[in-house]
């Protein structure tokens, strides 16, 4: 299934001159959600990992079902104040500003080996900061997977050290 005829263009969303890919039309769609979720699972064949990442809010959304159908535990990232627990954070640029993450201080034991999961890439400030905040905790990021990478915003770039795959590009 080509999954980008299902993905919603949005003009000047937030804001003038962006163009978004709205992915509520994958979700909404039965094969799609499904397609979406199997092909990002494919990407992880061969690959040896204890966790799930899945940072706020999308990458719950497709982060979760993969844990569940490959047996492994989902860790969430979160934004500042969301999580019950003693947490570690990490704050990075935004374009107009910054913005915190924040996972368990005891999600991540020393050695373990995560995947990241995530609903786009785009220029790579947020998965920077996750790949930092799991590398704090002493975990190993073994592939990043992005339901969508927007190419032109050159994202993986930041993630050149790390094995960053994606289903669409745009």
């Amino acid at each position: 299934m080509d999954l980008k005829t299902l993905i919603r263009e949005v003009p000047d969303f937030p804001k003038e001159g962006i163009l978004f890919y709205d992915i509520t039309t994958i979700l909404q769609n039965p094969e799609g959600l499904k397609a979406s979720i199997d092909q990002i699972q494919v990407k992880l064949e061969g690959i040896e990992f204890d966790y799930i990442v899945g940072p706020e809010s999308r990458g719950f959304i497709f982060g979760v079902p993969v844990a569940y159908n490959t047996g492994k535990g989902f860790l969430p990232i979160r934004k500042a104040g969301k999580l019950p627990y003693k947490t570690k954070s990490k704050e990075y640029a935004l374009e107009y500003g910054t913005a915190t993450i924040e996972m368990h201080i005891d999600a991540i034991k020393p050695g373990d080996k995560v995947v990241i999961i995530d609903d786009l890439l785009a220029t790579g400030g947020t998965s920077k900061a996750t790949v930092e905040l799991i590398e704090s905790l002493g975990g190993e990021v073994v592939k990043l997977v992005y339901l969508i990478e927007l190419d032109f915003l050159k994202g993986r770039d930041k993630l050149k050290n790390y094995d960053v795959d994606s289903i669409i590009h745009g």
